[in-house]
């Protein structure tokens, strides 16, 4: 097994007074010659919107992007005539293809909204634009994994990419297991909240780490955790 540690603290950060965020790989200002992409994972971002505030319309193209919201609510409209409220326990995503316009704000005038912001290299490029959005329960993903986002399985978001991420909810001292479905993949763990040991390797809260050249992944929770875990190809 290989492995690469992105600490929280040394990820990039700005601070643009309404958005706080936190750059696991090279983004915007940020620009790191060794994260620049882990296989087909290009971007990672730890987004903090204050109330009323949010992006404005622009454009994207040949990417797959995934909102996992952790706080709030995020108010999203799109060139293809989609108008959603995305919430905590919603996951959103998009086939951005041959081109899209969107904006995303914070609904909330008073509570600000917590997201990860995941952008996913396509298996294809120039595909028809699509959206997509599902809630779930957290009893879901207690103490197990449980799927949300893949290229065709039910009850998940998809995305054009052959990507599978799960979320996974530990109580303390709880064991997991993680089976790779193509064991030719790469995984990219973050952590959400709590501590954990993956595969024997100790991370904390907002620490990511890249595996690959293993077919599963042990872990042990020190603590409540809450994990994001993203098979991609390499």
């Amino acid at each position: 097994m290989k492995t690469i540690i992105h600490k929280a603290a040394s990820r990039g950060q700005a601070n643009y007074g309404w958005l706080k965020t936190f750059y696991s790989f090279s983004f915007a200002n940020y620009h790191n010659p060794e994260r620049l992409n882990f296989g087909t994972l290009r971007v990672l971002n730890d987004d903090y919107i204050e109330g009323g505030h949010g992006f404005d319309r622009h454009p994207h193209d040949n990417m797959e992007i995934i909102t996992i919201m952790l706080e709030g609510e995020l108010k999203h409209e799109d060139s293809m005539g989609n108008k959603f409220i995305l919430r905590e326990n919603e996951i959103q995503t998009m086939t951005a293809g041959t081109g899209i316009f969107h904006s995303e704000k914070n609904n909330l005038e008073d509570k600000a909204a917590k997201l990860l912001q995941i952008w996913v290299f396509p298996k294809f490029r120039n595909e028809e634009p699509s959206y997509g959005q599902i809630a779930f329960s957290p009893e879901e993903r207690k103490n197990k994994w449980h799927l949300v986002v893949s290229p065709d399985k039910p009850n998940t978001a998809l995305i054009k990419q052959d990507a599978y991420f799960s979320l996974a909810s530990l109580d303390e001292n709880q064991k997991l297991n993680y089976q790779l479905v193509n064991p030719s993949n790469g995984v990219y763990i973050f952590v959400i909240k709590g501590e954990v040991l993956a595969n024997e390797i100790q991370l904390s809260e907002r620490d990511g780490a890249c595996l690959w050249e293993t077919s599963s992944i042990e872990f042990s929770a020190s603590e409540n955790s809450e994990l994001l875990l993203m098979e991609i190809p390499l």
